[in-house]
C-alpha cells in the first residue's frame, strides 16, 4: 500500500477518532453517571467506565497492560491492512474503521485509565453490555473485512491449492 493509495483510509482512521473522542466528551460532561437516560424502549445512554477489553475481560492487566495489548493489536491490524490489494476497497475500509476505534479506546485508556462507555441496548428483562461509538466502529470494520474476505468484494479471486 502506497501513502497516496493509503490517504483516503488514513482519514477515516482519523475521523473515527475524532468523532469518538467528541461524542465521549459531550457524555463525560453532560451524562450522569450510572443513571440511564432512556432514547428508545430498547436503547439508553447509560455512561460507565469499562476498566478492561470486551465485557470488561482481562481488568487484571491494568491500565499499562491493557495500553500494550491495544497497541499490539492496532499495530498487527496495519500489517494487516498493508498487505491487502487496491482492490480490496471494503477491506480496507474495514481496517481503517478497526483502527479508528482501537486508538480511540487506546486514548480513554492513555488518558483516564479506563475506557468511557455509554450506549446500553436492553428490555425490561435483559441487558447488553454497556459500549461506546469506537466498539461499533471496530464491529463493523471486522464485518466488512469479513465481508470482503468471505465474499470476494475485493475482486481477484486467489488460487486453488488443489
Amino acid at each position: 500500500m502506497t501513502l497516496k493509495s493509503a490517504a483516503p483510509y488514513a482519514l477515516l482512521a482519523v475521523g473515527t477518532v475524532l468523532l469518538d473522542q467528541w461524542i465521549k466528551h459531550l457524555v463525560e460532561t453532560g451524562l450522569p453517571m450510572q443513571q440511564a437516560v432512556d432514547l428508545l424502549p430498547f436503547l439508553a445512554l447509560f455512561r460507565t467506565y469499562n476498566t478492561g477489553i470486551a465485557f470488561s475481560m482481562f481488568a487484571f492487566f491494568g491500565a499499562m497492560g491493557l495500553i500494550a495489548v491495544s497497541l499490539a493489536v492496532a499495530v498487527f491490524i496495519l500489517c494487516l491492512a498493508i498487505r491487502t490489494r487496491p482492490e480490496q476497497v471494503v477491506a480496507r475500509a474495514g481496517f481503517a474503521l478497526i483502527v479508528g476505534g482501537a486508538v480511540g479506546n487506546l486514548v480513554d485508556r492513555v488518558v483516564y485509565g479506563h475506557v468511557i462507555d455509554y450506549i446500553l441496548f436492553h428490555t425490561p428483562v435483559w441487558s447488553f453490555a454497556v459500549f461506546n461509538l469506537a466498539d461499533a466502529f471496530i464491529t463493523v470494520g471486522a464485518g466488512l473485512v469479513i465481508l470482503d474476505e468471505f465474499l470476494g468484494l475485493g475482486g481477484k479471486s486467489r488460487p486453488s491449492n488443489d
